[in-house]
């Protein structure tokens, strides 16, 4: 990763609502404004404390202080959640793993006292109550009480923006997991009440109107400093957020999804990266494709959750560790049969399935021989050279890339949203060239169906915490749509629409009593 990212420096103000019981997100210390923001360069490192939300645990490197209590801190890291949550569910991955409650994200039976989903819930809110706090802290009256000059001003104006976005971002993972969640914001007071639950449409409206109002307080596409936001990390965050919006708000918002995937591609700030591997490598900081990504950096963003995970658990079996640049695998994450069917010999992207010693098969979830290995994610450059850590690796998380925003402009042109059916096209084979290495493997506009792009996104971003946010949408994720082990069933078999959404945690429903339990749970 680059070094120029910004660092998690310290811990910010926090003050989180007592709503948590079996994983709490209790403040480590309580410290206030005043003793924080003495020192101008306190700013920088509370916002990289919500930046840190993303990356590490803890105050204490891989282990020893986590933020949230309840799990195994390594299990509780957002990133892995978020991407187990994504991903163990659907027909792209499942994990040998038998830690309680583990498997059930294997077969979508999942319930309200799951620990994984409980430690996501918390997660979110963690990262919102750090969000906060930090706007509390950083008006401009409490700028001007601390005579703050117009330089540092200047920069806490754009810190704000980023930690409004950084807040969007994991509201945007609320909605889109748990559908009703509460909205809380700076301009809550703090205290002992609990929140109230909103509805996902008017959290959702809450969101998207915050990242309209940031836009202009950032630098643009691709100006910033690597691993921070800028306006094209918000238009592809909105973009989400429009081309899911008739799951999340019952109305459709194609139109407005095509047309922040084209700012950010007519942007001319990004390129496909020639090499497709590369965007998973160890020196994938230097890609012109990564919109925005989750930075680590083995020496100083240590954590057994986030690229530790995904490189070593995808590892074993007959595989040389070595040459992923990590000091062991874990035999944990396979790829199920269905996907692995959707890729051709000819596309270069099924470089990254590894096959020997591994059936396609899978009659036994816990045995990890059984599901084609799919390391993917490696701790070794572009040029072959191992990270600078043998267990944490250097590989960044590729959160928004060019590649997606392509496929999205064609979703949202096939779904009505306007623009041209043409350029769609020509944005689909262009990844699909690059996939294949030349023209053989594009396709014509007849053969251009959502039904395709569901299928061509499985194969471009596949483990990329994509799949099941995608599989909602297209009505494929529980009452259709069928893979090997989808409720508990070898062959596969659909399961409950409520599904579609994750429980709200019966430790969180224990404790706040204004809270209503998703349907079915």
């Amino acid at each position: 990763m680059n070094t120029r990212v910004l660092k998690t420096l310290a811990v910010a103000a926090v003050a989180l609502f007592g709503a948590c019981t079996d994983i709490t997100t209790e403040p480590k210390s309580n410290p206030t404004g005043a003793n924080v923001f003495n020192d101008p360069r306190s700013y920088r490192a509370s916002l990289a404390r919500i930046y840190g939300g993303l990356q590490v645990t803890g105050q204490a490197g891989p282990a020893g202080n986590p933020d949230i209590q309840g799990i195994d801190e390594g299990f509780s890291h957002y990133l892995r959640q978020y991407w187990q949550l994504e991903e163990l569910p659907t027909d792209e991955a499942l994990i040998a793993w038998g830690d309680p409650t583990l498997p059930e994200l294997n077969t979508q039976q999942w319930g309200s006292g799951n620990l994984f989903v409980a430690a996501m819930y918390y997660r979110v809110f963690f990262q919102v109550m750090l969000a906060n706090e930090f706007l509390r802290e950083t008006t401009d009256a409490k700028l001007a009480e601390r005579n703050s000059s117009q330089a540092v001003i200047d920069e806490v104006h754009q810190y704000r923006a980023e930690a409004r976005f950084l807040r969007a971002l994991s509201y945007w993972h609320g909605i889109d997991l748990f559908g009703d969640i509460p909205l809380v914001t700076e301009a809550d007071p703090i205290g002992l009440t609990p929140p109230k639950q909103s509805t996902r449409t008017a959290v959702y409206d809450y969101v998207v109107s915050e990242l309209n109002a940031i836009q202009s307080e950032l630098p643009a596409p691709h100006a910033g400093e690597y691993g921070r936001a800028d306006r094209g990390a918000v238009l592809m965050l909105l973009a989400n957020l429009y081309l899911n919006s008739a799951v999340y708000t019952g109305t459709p918002r194609n139109a407005e999804a095509r047309a922040a995937v084209e700012a950010v591609i007519n942007s001319g700030a990004y390129s496909l990266d020639p090499n497709y591997l590369h965007l998973f490598e160890a020196d994938n900081n230097t890609s012109p494709e990564i919109i925005f990504p989750v930075p680590f950096d083995g020496e100083h963003t240590q954590t057994y959750g986030g690229m530790t995970f995904l490189v070593h658990a995808a590892v074993g079996g007959n595989m040389n560790a070595a040459n992923f640049g990590i000091d062991g695998g874990w035999y944990g994450l396979r790829v199920r049969p269905e996907v692995y069917g959707l890729f051709t010999n000819a596309d270069h992207r099924s470089a990254v399935f590894f096959t020997n010693g591994q059936s396609v098969d899978i009659n036994s979830i816990s045995d990890f021989s059984q599901g084609v290995a799919a390391p993917k994610f490696r701790n070794v450059t572009s040029a072959g050279v191992a990270g600078s850590h043998p267990v944490f690796p250097d590989a960044d998380f590729p959160m928004f890339r060019l590649a997606d925003a392509y496929l999205m402009y064609a979703e949202a042109v096939l779904r009505g949203g306007g623009g041209s059916a043409a350029t769609a096209l020509n944005y689909v084979n262009a990844v699909r060239t690059r996939a294949y290495g030349n023209a053989t493997g594009n396709i014509t506009a007849p053969q251009l169906t959502l039904s395709f792009l569901k299928d061509e996104r499985a194969r471009e971003l596949m483990w990329e915490a994509h799949r099941r946010t995608d599989l909602v949408r297209f009505g494929q994720f529980s009452a259709a749509g069928v893979w090997q082990w989808k409720g508990n069933v070898k062959a596969g078999t659909t399961t409950a629409a409520y599904h579609d959404l994750y429980p709200i945690p019966s430790s969180e429903l224990g404790a706040n009593p204004n809270l209503k339990q998703n349907a079915g749970y």
